[in-house]
């Protein structure tokens, strides 16, 4: 019988716990652990290494196939410079809550604390990013601690952390003759029964109630829809919460924050009462402080720290609506619930009309229009995943949720580069699923694409068919805006123009570049009709700025500021050049 080391037994229980990929980069520290995935899969079992090309991108990818499928996954790095590579990916994935491993390999036993080559102490470095972060130093102890782990990262959910140096990953396994326990169907969360009839008098005793929802709301969008009819509450709902309680609501009122849209923002400020049900929108400066309110959460951490509460239901959101259902009377007035409806359906019409004419003829492109196309051509059932910035942005307000769509993005950590590294992720996931292969569309800027250019090696490396589509404005967009916003001109946020195009064709990526509004539906067409990896690069307009609907005076004073100091400095035609980029997506009355 062959000896079974401690990389072995690992291997064993990641792969009893669900996981199907590890990725990461090999080497040195990494490698007794690389070589038993390899061994494992060659013995038949389901699991495979996969190569990126930074270990950043791996933890990425992990969160993705993580969030998509609830499944543990896995990435990996070699000691020191290797697993600190691991960090931004793994903040992202315990802020977004999804059951992933990391294995951080350690400089050899012997040598810790002696400042030995490539040493960190990666037990304590990971500890803000995760609900679990422990070192393992024997092979007696190794089975309980993967074990925790596990445990941890599947019950809290979150990262869990193993730092395991390469000397006792390849000693002998001991094995405690205890099995990975993986995880049972979730609990129901009850609320408390007086918590939600409190609840109910504070809706009857209010005239107005406007309901703004997150991403707790998932699996419960029916019982949503059927307490803002009984009540006669228009639905806003967080970026998190818009493909959960979007699709076919009669009452939505669009989304709020600097990405919001439609009346979402006038529903809160003109309630009376404003429920907040399953989300931590973190942004307290569209919160109105004046407006009395109620939350529901599962999580009792989350209670207040946003807003004010004058009422809170620690519950489910799904069971707790349900609850609150029968003792809620119905609202005789749906005024404030039409007027909302009616302001959000001008809103949106006032900016589709602004975009669609003459666009074919407005060359660079409009984001906005390009984004509109990329919905109408994307399937039905696609995963879309978004880089932080602008294309944040047009995700949020054009790609139509349906119920089947998924939007995956760094919502909560806020990093750059994400959109394919999640990509490779989420193609993985559907990869083994064994139905027929959905689309995973990488809504990328070329600030993030370029960061991690490398990981289109990934896609053709493993001919995953994620289709590229690059709003390439060679500006940081986004940046560019929050420096107008503080009075600032812009400043190091352009690019140099690049052909990506001809990049990812150097790599053996089928790619094309548009430049003419005209060519845009033919390329996307193009590029999903292919089998592999395929990339679109859009030259889209670098002024096209993210207008929210709703502009304080402080915003505008420091627009007027950084215009005035852009004229000064020469710029007038920069000047005149954003105004008409952006007079389209100026909020109106």
């Amino acid at each position: 019988m062959a000896r079974r080391t401690v990389a072995d037994q690992l291997v064993s229980q990641i792969i009893a716990a669900g996981a199907r990929h590890v990725y990461g980069i090999v080497g040195d520290s990494l490698n007794p652990v690389v070589d038993a995935v390899r061994r494992a899969r060659e013995d038949g079992a389901d699991i495979e290494w996969v190569h990126v090309r930074h270990e950043e991108a791996g933890a990425f990818a992990a969160a993705a196939e993580a969030e998509l499928t609830g499944r543990l996954a896995v990435c990996a790095g070699s000691c020191g410079p290797g697993n600190l590579h691991l960090i931004n990916g793994l903040y992202d994935a315990n802020r977004t809550r999804v059951p992933v491993l990391a294995i951080a390999s350690h400089i050899p036993s012997a040598q810790i604390g002696t400042q030995y080559f490539q040493e960190t102490h990666p037990d304590r470095l990971f500890l803000e990013c995760s609900v679990y972060s422990e070192l393992v130093s024997t092979a007696e102890q190794a089975p309980r601690v993967i074990r925790s782990a596990i445990h941890h990262a599947y019950g809290a959910p979150g990262v869990a952390v193993l730092s395991l140096p390469g000397d006792v990953a390849d000693q002998a396994a001991h094995d405690d003759g205890v099995d990975v326990l993986t995880p049972p169907p979730a609990p129901r969360v009850v609320p408390d029964a007086d918590a939600v009839q409190a609840l109910a008098d504070a809706i009857d005793a209010a005239g107005k109630v406007t309901i703004f929802a997150g991403a707790g709301v998932a699996g419960a969008r029916p019982d949503v829809l059927a307490l803002a009819d009984r009540i006669a509450a228009p639905v806003g709902h967080s970026l998190r919460g818009k493909e959960h309680v979007q699709v076919d609501n009669p009452f939505d009122v669009g989304m709020s924050g600097l990405l919001g849209y439609g009346a979402c923002q006038a529903a809160m400020e003109g309630a009376d009462l404003l429920l907040l049900l399953g989300t931590d929108f973190p942004y307290d400066q569209f919160l109105p402080s004046d407006v009395r309110t109620a939350q529901v959460d599962i999580d009792p951490t989350r209670l207040g720290r946003r807003t004010r509460n004058d009422l809170v239901v620690l519950g489910d959101v799904g069971e707790t609506l349900r609850a609150l259902l029968p003792l809620v009377q119905r609202k005789r007035s749906r005024r404030f619930l039409d007027k909302m409806v009616d302001k959000h359906r001008r809103a949106m019409e006032g900016v589709v009309g602004a975009y669609t004419k003459d666009v074919e003829h407005h060359t660079p492109i409009h984001p906005e229009y390009a984004a509109v196309l990329l919905d109408e051509e994307a399937a039905d059932d696609a995963v879309f995943t978004v880089d932080t910035g602008m294309c944040n942005v047009w995700a949020a307000r054009y790609i139509t949720p349906n119920g089947r769509r998924r939007v995956i993005g760094s919502f909560l950590h806020g990093s750059m580069a994400n959109a394919v590294p999640h990509a490779i992720g989420a193609a993985l996931a559907a990869r083994d699923d064994g139905g027929p292969q959905r689309h995973v569309v990488a809504m990328a800027g070329d600030g993030g694409l370029s960061m991690l250019l490398g990981e289109l090696i990934t896609l053709k490396h493993y001919d995953l068919p994620v289709k590229v589509i690059l709003f390439d404005n060679a500006t940081l967009g986004m940046v560019r805006l929050e420096m107008l916003v503080d009075g600032l001109p812009s400043y190091a946020t352009d690019s140099p123009h690049v052909d990506y195009a001809a990049v990812a064709q150097a790599v053996g990526i089928p790619s094309v570049r548009v430049e003419d509004p005209t060519q845009i539906r033919a390329a996307l067409r193009q590029a999903f009709s292919h089998d592999g990896p395929a990339l679109v690069d859009l030259v889209t307009d670098p002024r096209a700025l993210s207008i929210p609907p709703k502009i304080t005076r402080k915003q505008v004073a420091g627009f007027t500021a950084a215009m005035s100091k852009e004229v000064l400095g020469g710029g007038l035609g920069e000047v005149m050049a954003m105004a008409r980029s952006n007079l389209r997506n100026v909020p109106r009355p």
